[in-house]
C-alpha cells in the first residue's frame, strides 16, 4: 500500500512544501513522511508546521521507499552524488526538476532504482496543480501509479511520453507566469483607463477565474467561447484586432519555444 511506504521529499522550497502539505491534507500519515533539509531554521519551521521528521538528505534517502527530488536542475548532479551511497535497488525516485531526463538520473543512481520524471506547476499550492509524468527505463506500472497517486494530492496528473516533457514545461510548467503576466498587464491597463487599482484587480482576477471555470466545466473549445463574446463591430472585436496587429499570438508561440529550448538546455 502506498500509504504505508516511507516517502522522503528532498528539497523544502515552495514546491517541496506544496507537495508535503498536499500529502498531509490527503491523509498521508506524517510518520510515513520525511523531509531532507540542511537549514536548521527551515527544518524547525517544517517540523512545527506539519509534525514531520526533518533530517539530512542522505539520511532521508536511506530511510525511504520513495525519494522525491524537488531541487533546481542546476543542483541535481550534486544532490544525486550526495544521495548515491544511500539509494538502493527497489526504491523509486521521483524527480520534479525541469529539463532533467530520467536517463541522467538513472546513470547516477544504483541499478534497480526506478525513476519517474514530473513537470509540476505552482497552482499545486492551492491543490489545482497540473503535473505531467513520464516513466524511466526501469519504471513499472506500480511505480508510475504510485507517483500518480502522490501528485493527485495537489491537482491533476497526466501521463505523457518523456519526449514531450520539454514542451509540457513550456506550456504548463511555466504557464502560470504567463497568466500572471497577462493579469498584471490587464490591471495596469485598468488603472490607466481610470479605475482604482483595487477595482481593476477584482475585475481582472474574477474574469480570469470565471473564464477558466467556463473552459473547464463547459468543455467548449476556446475559439467558440471567444466568438460568443465577440459581437461584430463591437468593443471586443476592436480589442482583439489590436492584439492581432501587435502580434500577441506570435509572441506567445515564441515565448513557449524559448521556454522549451531552455528546458532542453537545462537537461544537458
Amino acid at each position: 500500500m502506498v500509504q504505508d511506504k516511507q516517502t522522503a521529499i528532498i528539497g523544502a522550497g515552495v514546491m517541496g512544501e506544496a507537495l508535503l502539505s498536499g500529502l498531509v491534507r490527503a491523509g498521508r500519515r506524517v510518520d510515513r513522511l520525511l523531509v531532507g533539509e540542511k537549514r536548521p531554521e527551515r527544518a524547525q519551521e517544517l517540523e512545527d508546521r506539519y509534525g514531520v521528521a526533518v533530517v539530512g538528505n542522505a539520511d532521508a534517502a536511506a530511510r525511504a521507499d520513495t525519494v522525491v527530488l524537488v531541487v533546481k536542475p542546476q543542483d541535481m548532479a550534486d544532490v544525486l552524488a550526495e544521495l548515491a551511497g544511500s539509494l538502493r535497488a527497489g526504491q523509486l525516485v521521483v524527480s520534479l526538476a525541469a529539463g532533467i531526463t530520467t536517463s541522467f538520473i538513472e546513470s547516477r543512481v544504483p541499478d534497480g532504482v526506478a525513476v519517474v520524471r514530473v513537470m509540476p506547476n505552482t497552482p499545486a499550492l492551492v491543490d489545482e496543480g497540473m503535473s505531467a509524468i513520464s516513466p524511466g527505463s526501469h519504471c513499472s506500472e506500480d511505480d508510475l501509479a504510485e507517483a500518480e497517486q502522490m501528485l493527485r494530492s495537489v491537482g491533476k496528473v497526466l501521463r505523457i511520453p518523456e519526449r514531450q516533457q520539454d514542451a509540457v514545461t513550456s506550456i504548463s510548467g511555466s504557464g502560470p507566469a504567463y497568466i500572471f503576466f497577462v493579469v498584471e498587464s490587464m490591471i495596469e491597463a485598468g488603472v490607466h483607463l481610470g479605475l482604482p487599482r483595487a477595482t481593476a484587480t477584482d475585475l481582472v482576477i474574477q474574469t480570469v477565474v470565471g473564464s477558466g471555470r467556463m473552459l473547464q466545466e463547459t468543455g467548449t473549445h476556446p475559439t467558440v467561447l471567444r466568438e460568443q463574446v465577440t459581437s461584430p463591430g463591437g468593443t471586443t472585436a476592436s480589442a482583439l484586432r489590436e492584439l492581432e496587429v501587435n502580434g500577441v499570438r506570435a509572441a506567445f508561440l515564441a515565448a513557449m519555444e524559448a521556454a522549451r529550448d531552455r528546458s532542453r538546455a537545462l537537461g544537458q
